[in-house]
């Protein structure tokens, strides 16, 4: 199982890359440079949260983990 703090630089990493490709994207579409890093700031923080929540709530399904032992030697 992975600790908070593993799940944490997971998800900060992970929306770092995102984040840039939102701000771009915003920047391509509206042409304002400030609009689009107001953008890539709300979308790093609303989804850095979605995606620890979404993590944490995975870890708790049982779905392609190998299953305990009931005894070990």
């Amino acid at each position: 199982m992975d600790s908070h703090l593993r799940s944490i630089a997971k998800a900060v990493t992970w929306r770092a890359g995102g984040s840039m490709v939102t701000g771009a994207i915003a920047f391509v579409l509206t042409g304002e440079l400030k609009m689009a890093i107001a953008i890539g700031a709300a979308d790093t923080i609303v989804k850095t949260g979605a995606f620890y929540v979404h993590e944490r709530l995975w870890e708790k399904v049982n779905f392609g983990k190998p299953k305990a032992q009931d005894y070990q030697i």
